[in-house]
């Protein structure tokens, strides 16, 4: 039994340090394949760009962590080794190494091979099985366990959703930040929009436009102030009142009626909504409703097409457009604003041309912390920044 205890112990005593090389080991592992997986993705500009050994020098560096995490890891789980050889082997060879002594003194030969069998057949065995258990799965599992437990703490419950009286945007001292040290891409920012007004949002690349959508649609918490739609906080608006469309359009595998009618029950309106954005040859295209959508096989604009039509026919009183028609031809994208103007509601345009921007009722222009609102010829006349977003933009014909 001592060397048996021994065994134990000395296998106990190495688990907090080989749970640490487990952890330390699955961390390399994973920032190995996120830069391989980030290499992979862009294979044709590394290439393009002369940018080969760089590339090769930053993974080489992140294989060669995640290798002297593997050796560090299997030095320690050497231990286990140690541990079955002192617990479960050596026995064994005290047993054959004293068995003379043993017969000398009257111990029978039965008993020194039963002795044999037991630690062989039960013993050993036992001893095995509890450091492979503990030392391989079990360290594995806790490890991963702790992570999960540590870096993803439960969120909070889920408040009820309320359904507003009315459709009014309101932004009260809004100031918001992507981290806690980070410089505020929103501050104090005050704004309200009228129900069913038809605001575009413009401005300079990183002006906080993007931001200002996912504020409004609840995507994003403000760090100071509210958000209030119809008097109801953004995040708490019943999910049907709103729609926000991002520039990059959601599409699932399935039929193009299914991606279609995913925000609303089977509607009678579905072909006066794809008519109505401009999306009826797409259908047609494609095959009819019932045809299956392969997202990869479908260019960007044509995504987009789908996804307007699917928020033309949602319920939705809030319609967030986010460079939604990026990709669309100029004709296309004025038939499809104009198609949500008409439709009713309050309709907000992230422009990506200056047409978007013409059709709107208002324009909001963003400048960091600063905002303006006016008409086209209001900021033409007041805000020079405009004016040179409007001189870069190219000019196109308007619906």
């Amino acid at each position: 039994m001592p060397p048996f205890l021994a065994g134990l112990a000395l296998f106990l005593a190495s688990l907090p340090a080989l749970a640490r090389r487990q952890r330390a080991y699955l961390v390399a592992d994973e920032r190995l394949a996120e830069a391989m997986t980030g290499m992979a993705g862009g294979l044709r500009d590394i290439e393009a760009c002369g940018l080969r050994e760089n590339v090769t020098g930053r993974l080489g560096r992140r294989v060669g962590a995640q290798a002297a995490a593997a050796r560090t890891l299997a030095r320690v789980s050497a231990v286990r080794t140690a541990a079955l050889a002192a617990g479960g082997w050596l026995p064994v060879v005290l047993v054959l190494a004293g068995t003379p002594w043993l017969l000398e003194r009257g111990v029978g030969a039965g008993v020194v091979v039963g002795t044999l069998a037991y630690v062989t057949q039960s013993l050993a065995p036992a001893l095995g099985g509890l450091v492979q258990g503990l030392g391989v799965a079990g360290v594995r599992l806790a490890v991963s366990l702790r992570r999960i437990l540590t870096m993803a703490p439960a969120p909070a419950p889920a408040l009820p959703a309320i359904r507003p009286s009315g459709g009014e945007v309101r932004l009260g001292a809004v100031t918001f930040a992507y981290g806690p040290h980070s410089a505020p891409v929103l501050e104090s920012l005050d704004l309200t929009i009228a129900e069913g007004d038809h605001l575009a949002v413009v401005g300079p690349s990183g002006a906080g436009k993007s931001t200002l959508a996912s504020l409004i649609s609840g995507v994003l918490r403000p760090g100071e102030g509210e958000v209030l739609v119809g008097g109801v906080p953004a995040d708490r608006l019943d999910p049907a009142v709103r729609v926000l469309i991002p520039q990059e359009a959601y599409v699932f595998r399935g039929t193009l009626r299914e991606n279609l009618l995913y925000y609303t029950p089977p509607s009678t309106g579905l072909t006066e909504a794809v008519e109505a954005v401009g999306a009826a040859s797409l259908v047609d295209e494609l095959g009819g409703y019932d045809a299956q959508v392969d997202p990869g096989a479908l260019s960007a604009g044509q995504r987009q097409l789908i996804a307007l039509a699917r928020a033309y026919l949602a319920p939705a009183s809030l319609i967030i457009l986010d460079e939604a028609t990026c990709h669309l031809d100029p004709v296309t994208e004025a038939r499809a604003e104009a198609a949500f103007a008409r439709r009713g509601g309050t309709l907000i345009v992230v422009a990506h041309r200056l047409t978007s921007a013409l059709r709107a009722r208002r324009i909001l222009l963003m400048d960091g912390a600063r905002i303006t609102i006016g008409t086209h010829e209001e900021l033409i006349r007041t805000s020079p920044l405009y004016a040179d977003l409007a001189g870069h933009w190219h000019p196109e014909p308007v619906s």
